[in-house]
């Protein structure tokens, strides 16, 4: 049976988070400062941080419990842990073991909910009940809040999850009983848990889009989105999790990681010769779509086009946000 949202929802959403005290009070006050006809179940998993983190979750803590934070829901059961965990998604799935809501979602340490978020999220799913999981737009910030671009979504196609993921994890909400369905997290992932439970949802149940942003997704210098030291295991896990889903390695995945891998070898003043370190990348993007094919593979043509091409010598911050940097 397919639940109705209609009747004051709770909402779970979870923040993982690790000495991000430079963000953490924006985060958390983007929930608990939201504005609707629900509930909100807001669990923050901490790490075990070593910065002023602690002391940021305990002083919102107090601030709910004594009533002195201005309540605009209907409620708000605000509870945190803060002890060593085995990384980002570890946090979460211990977070949604957690959760008491009928919709899920999470929202990292250092990205914030646009005003009206949750209520537009929870009135979507009281509108289209059936919908398993419900994404909206986003812009990218930068470290200071300045917008500095609009992620690339889309209408929903779930073969194109193959090569593209269009669906933005903090604009992103999920039914529990889909969430439970679908398995949770893979505890195994630690860059591509989002995308690997999207995929795992559209295999089963309706996804839908909105085309309204719902929350600011922050890029800065620790971001493990573009951050050097990490981008090359990130795009590794994306390219596995195409192969094991779709059976295939799309060329535009394959393209990513040998870029990231060609970036990391070359040093001195040939790692900043981008002519260089295109033709490193077009080479080690043939070769290795050759071996992981098995051959060339039609679905590829398509992603063989003007728009692909212009990337060749844009940096991922400039491709992400569609603005040169």
């Amino acid at each position: 049976m397919i639940p109705q949202y209609q009747v004051f929802p709770t909402i779970s959403i979870v923040t993982p988070s690790f000495n991000q005290g430079y963000f953490l009070t924006e985060t958390i006050e983007s929930v608990i400062g939201q504005e609707g006809d629900f509930h909100i179940d807001y669990i923050i998993m901490d790490g075990g941080s070593t910065d002023n983190s602690v002391a940021i979750i305990r002083h919102y803590d107090s601030l709910l419990h004594e009533g002195e934070w201005p309540l605009k829901c209907l409620g708000i059961k605000y509870r945190w842990i803060s002890e060593p965990d085995k990384g980002q998604t570890d946090a979460l799935s211990k977070g949604f073991r957690m959760a008491e809501g009928e919709v899920l979602a999470w929202l990292n340490s250092d990205d914030t909910y646009l005003p009206g978020a949750l209520k537009t999220a929870t009135a979507f799913f009281g509108e289209l009940p059936d919908t398993g999981l419900l994404y909206g737009d986003a812009y990218y910030c930068d470290a200071v809040g300045n917008v500095i671009g609009k992620y690339r979504t889309e209408d929903y196609e779930f073969d194109k999850l193959a090569w593209f993921n269009f669906i933005c994890q903090p604009s992103t909400f999920f039914r529990r009983d889909v969430f439970e369905a679908a398995g949770g997290l893979d505890d195994s992932l630690h860059f591509a848990m989002d995308y690997d439970l999207w995929i795992r949802i559209g295999k089963r149940f309706p996804c839908r889009y909105l085309p309204r942003v719902l929350s600011s997704y922050r890029l800065h210098e620790t971001s493990k989105t573009i951050s050097d030291e990490t981008l090359f295991a990130n795009c590794e896990e994306a390219l596995n999790l195409a192969m094991k889903y779709f059976n295939w390695a799309p060329l535009t995945r394959v393209f990513n990681s040998c870029r990231s891998s060609c970036r990391n070898r070359l040093t001195g003043p040939l790692s900043k010769i981008g002519v260089v370190i295109v033709c490193m990348t077009l080479i080690c993007t043939v070769f290795r779509s050759l071996w992981l094919n098995r051959g060339i593979q039609i679905n590829d043509l398509r992603l063989l086009n003007k728009a692909n091409f212009r990337k060749l010598f844009r940096s991922r911050v400039e491709i992400m946000t569609g603005k040169k940097s």
